[in-house]
């Protein structure tokens, strides 16, 4: 294809531009919902229901600008209904059936997804040492698996739940254990979105390091506090605006860790500290600026319905909660982060200094409110 065809093919309307392919992957997503909706209706409320229908519209339109994601979603609908077929109604069996036991119970797939991306991390770090594309390759590899274990653990525990009871039943990032396996798969995704797009390979390390924090907390949370099991809602999260609210904010919880890793690397770069083996800086900082830009908008959603939400649970849109006062300075935080480089023209060291010390008022404002701050959202507390 030469330019000249490329350039008309860049004028063309967006839907022209769909392939046959690309309209079979949204007919497949379309008959999975559908199979959804007939076998597992029940188990939905309506706004469950809508989400599921709103779904298909969004992972479509996704699928068809970052076509990798296909296959992950594909083997995540196929790996979750084997799991979840596995039980045939019974919960006793996760600890009894192979597949389960072994593979596809929520906790075993999760367990799964927290090797592979301790193995994912240090695959990262040799290959950029070594220079190894084919290293990189299966680094990037292990994380894909990683990532698909997590949601087929979700997605299993999330039917796991109804088994308990069909009161207890609830999607899967209601309290601490679940958002940290949550945090881990979008700040993952996000990276490998970047990583596919801009050939950003050995950053991998750099973000795999704060997606292996949340691992620690992972399997410290399961073994020494035993927090993994599934529990019934409290009310104030017995509500459809969790299911949107929740998965809005870890996209800007996610966005923000994404772009203090890169101005790790950033910084290290400016110093001549494996600036051979990273990307330039110009690519460093377009890449933190995107992260910051997507992280502020998903972050700006999710406190606008967290308002909402708090109006309808608790009467009140603001209330100066500790949770809520520390959200607005993470929002006060990177708005002013972008003001700077938007209109200001600021580049260079003192923003990555920015947006890495940024990742400690945002693991303020996610885990140390839960710490050492009480208030209404005290249902989040360690």
């Amino acid at each position: 294809m030469n330019f000249d065809e490329l350039n008309y093919q860049d004028k063309q309307p967006f839907f022209k531009t769909l392939a046959w392919n690309d309209w079979a992957f949204s007919l497949l997503l379309l008959l999975g919902s559908l199979f959804s909706l007939h076998k597992y209706g029940s188990y939905m409320d309506a706004y469950e229901q809508g989400f599921l229908v709103a779904a298909v519209i969004g992972f479509s339109v996704l699928g068809w600008r970052w076509k990798p994601i296909r296959l992950l979603m594909i083997a995540i609908a196929a790996l979750s209904l084997f799991g979840i077929s596995q039980y045939h109604a019974d919960m006793s069996r996760a600890g009894q059936a192979f597949f389960l036991k072994f593979f596809f119970a929520s906790q075993t797939a999760i367990m799964w997804m927290n090797v592979l991306f301790v193995l994912a991390m240090l695959t990262y770090w040799f290959a950029m040492f070594r220079r190894s594309e084919f290293v990189g390759k299966v680094a990037s590899g292990l994380t894909w698996s990683a990532v698909l274990m997590g949601f087929v653990g979700l997605m299993v525990r999330w039917y796991e739940s109804y088994l308990i009871a069909p009161d207890v039943g609830h999607i899967p990032i209601s309290n601490l254990y679940e958002v940290f396996i949550l945090f881990c798969l979008i700040t993952s995704l996000l990276y490998l979105y970047y990583e596919d797009r801009f050939a950003t390979r050995q950053l991998g390390g750099f973000v795999l390091v704060v997606v292996n924090a949340a691992v620690g907390f992972i399997l410290w949370y399961t073994f020494g506090r035993e927090a993994q099991g599934i529990q019934p809602l409290v009310p104030a999260l017995q509500s459809y605006w969790m299911k949107i609210h929740v998965p809005a904010n870890f996209i800007g919880y996610g966005s923000f860790s994404l772009s203090a890793m890169v101005a790790s690397a950033y910084l290290l770069a400016s110093r001549g500290i494996l600036a051979s083996r990273l990307p330039p800086l110009e690519v460093l900082d377009d890449l933190m600026y995107k992260s910051i830009a997507i992280g502020f908008a998903f972050f700006t959603i999710a406190t606008i319905l967290g308002a909402m939400w708090a109006a309808e649970a608790w009467g009140g849109y603001w209330s100066w909660d500790p949770k809520e006062t520390w959200a607005l300075i993470v929002w006060l935080n990177y708005a002013a982060w972008l003001h700077l480089r938007l209109v200001k023209g600021l580049r260079g060291n003192m923003l990555a200094w920015w947006a890495l010390i940024g990742l400690l008022v945002t693991t303020f404002a996610f885990l140390g409110v839960n710490m050492f701050l009480s208030g209404l959202h005290s249902y989040g507390q360690l």
